[in-house]
């Protein structure tokens, strides 16, 4: 038997919107990928450490802040410097399109920008995260 695929899903910063990141956790929850929810206001540090600790596979940010360039780059480095950048890292929220190439530049795999069908964010974590 497989082992499930093991998300981490975080609201990192000081943003406290956090229904789009519950409702894709709930997504993937119901198509059988383990869920762990950090909860609101996490630092990129409590999400790499979550994230290390859950042996996930991936982990997946919600930013609606602004701030995504300086967070999501604080938490690509802090899997680097923890020897944990072989944990895929996905995103999305209010991103501006001229940022994604930033964000893929840095490594991350992939921005789900609003209005993204929730079958498809599901369908791109179990194609990307293959589990053996």
């Amino acid at each position: 038997m497989t082992a499930p695929i093991r998300v981490v899903m975080a609201k990192p910063g000081l943003d406290g919107h956090d229904r789009g990141a519950k409702v894709v956790a709930r997504a993937m929850r119901d198509a059988g990928i383990e869920v762990i929810y950090t909860g609101l206001h996490q630092t990129p540090a409590q999400i790499v450490d979550a994230a290390i600790q859950e042996d996930a596979d991936i982990i997946g940010l919600s930013v609606l802040s602004g701030a995504h360039l300086t967070l999501f780059a604080e938490v690509m480095d802090l899997l680097k410097a923890a020897g944990a950048d072989d944990i895929m890292v996905f995103g999305g929220g209010i991103i501006p399109d001229d940022d994604i190439p930033t964000l893929e530049a840095m490594g991350v795999a992939r921005i789900f920008t609003p209005g993204t069908p929730m079958q498809a964010i599901v369908d791109w974590v179990e194609d990307h995260i293959k589990k053996d």
